[in-house]
């Protein structure tokens, strides 16, 4: 593999936190810069941290490291996602 955008995580992760990123501009104004803030952060997180673990694969545990931390952002998104439908804070 010569670039991290050859990796089937990378085009994965990439796609949905595009998708969340338009979706969170769309919530009402009074989610839109609490929620709406940490979920996009969250989701392009994901992505983020998948590219710096391929950026560090001559380090095993720094790869390990960074693939774990993707996980544990992607969880962060899914909760997020969650918090906002339970809320009824999508925009209709």
């Amino acid at each position: 593999m010569k670039t991290y955008r050859e990796l089937e995580v990378y085009k994965t992760s990439k796609e949905p936190a595009i998708k969340i990123h338009f979706m969170s501009l769309t919530l009402p104004k009074f989610e839109l810069y609490e929620e709406g803030s940490q979920i996009r952060r969250s989701s392009k997180a994901v992505t983020s941290a998948n590219v710096e673990g391929y950026g560090r694969r001559n380090y095993k545990k720094d790869f390990i490291k960074f693939f774990v931390i993707a996980i544990t952002e992607c969880d962060e998104t899914m909760v997020h996602l969650d918090f906002l439908y339970k809320t009824k804070s999508f925009a209709r």
